[in-house]
């Protein structure tokens, strides 16, 4: 009998590392996102035995081989009915689906749509380039209208999704944002990761071969400031070093930019930042650098409710309080028959 290796109970980067060699363009955003999440896994207290990957196709589903857990590289859109099953099979697994714009919002959209309603307990990270990257830079269900690339030569006239509003509008109860290379990325997967049901991230991610830059305007050192705000529960909606802030017209329901002069931002009517709030969370999701606002980072909205896989293993286990299993019993339940005798030949 062989001796079982024990197993570590605090990791280091170090064993959540494959042996696979990592392969993505150079310079691509996946690098960045691959090292944040081997980064938090060990500050979450995660172990490899109980933890999954699963992605569908592209770019970003090579993840998996990437991770030294167990993991599944799945087909086009399907990774969340390959995780659901994973998590019903063993709900102690820390399951993580790692999907693009196009897996998850193109073929995959009512795959997406159906685990963000059911509410599994899993990490759902979208990586957003805004292209078909591993096909050749074809327009995505996120590219802007405009986007010139192989299959929109004379530009995309289609409008984009917002994945962010579409996790919103089915159902999500946790629905956040981040940026590639940006440092509060492990702070939002860790949020994620705490948050007991289906947690939505968009990660916006740089395609530096088919559209390097789409960013720019918000992750670009010098605009950063004033393009982005970084949301925290219970603080002020503060950007551009607390010299700006977000203020709700109560009488027309929308947000407006206040300026906030000696760091009073009370005066200036800045509200503070509720997870909880759906409204206000629609109103942050939808606002664009083109209007004048700064793009919502962070956690947008946090609000959690039973899971789905919880509901199933009850409902089983009441379902089969003082029953003794029978399988035979359970096969030929309904119209079933049994053949006596073989047929005679012809």
């Amino acid at each position: 009998m062989n001796d079982m290796t024990p197993v570590a109970k605090t990791t280091t980067i170090k064993d959540w590392e494959s042996d696979q060699e990592v392969r993505w363009c150079p310079g691509c955003g996946d690098y960045a996102i691959l090292k944040a999440v081997q980064r938090t896994m060990p500050e979450i207290g995660a172990t490899p035995e109980k933890t999954v990957f699963v992605s569908g196709i592209g770019c970003s589903s090579r993840f998996p081989y990437y991770m030294e857990t167990y993991g599944f590289h799945t087909i086009h859109g399907r990774a969340p009915a390959i995780a659901t099953g994973v998590k019903l099979a063993n709900p102690e697994l820390d399951v993580w689906i790692i999907t693009g714009d196009g897996d998850a919002l193109s073929i995959g959209g009512n795959h997406t749509m159906h685990i963000l309603r059911r509410n599994l307990d899993c990490q759902i990270l979208l990586f957003n380039n805004e292209i078909y990257g591993l096909t050749k830079g074809q327009y995505s269900p996120t590219s802007r209208v405009g986007t010139r690339s192989p299959s929109t030569p004379f530009g995309s006239v289609d409008r984009p999704a917002s994945p962010c509003s579409f996790a919103l509008g089915s159902g999500a109860r946790f629905v956040a944002r981040g940026i590639d290379v940006h440092k509060n990325l492990a702070a939002v997967l860790k949020a994620a990761h705490a948050h007991k049901g289906a947690s939505f991230v968009e990660i916006y991610q740089n395609c530096i071969v088919y559209n390097d830059e789409v960013f720019a305007a918000f992750t670009e050192k010098a605009k950063a400031q004033v393009n982005q705000i970084w949301l925290e529960n219970g603080e002020p909606m503060l950007f551009a070093g607390g010299t700006m802030g977000l203020k709700l017209n109560a009488k027309e329901l929308r947000l407006e930019i206040v300026n906030v002069e000696n760091g009073n931002w009370e005066a200036a009517g800045v509200i503070r930042h509720d997870q909880t709030n759906k409204g206000i969370a629609q109103m942050l999701i939808d606002m664009e650098i083109e209007n004048g606002f700064p793009v919502a980072l962070g956690v947008i909205f946090n609000h959690p409710r039973p899971t789905f896989e919880r509901a199933v293993t009850d409902q089983n286990r009441a379902a089969a309080e003082g029953k003794t299993p029978d399988l035979q019993k359970l096969v030929a339940k309904g119209q079933t028959w049994q053949v006596e005798k073989q047929p005679h030949e012809i």
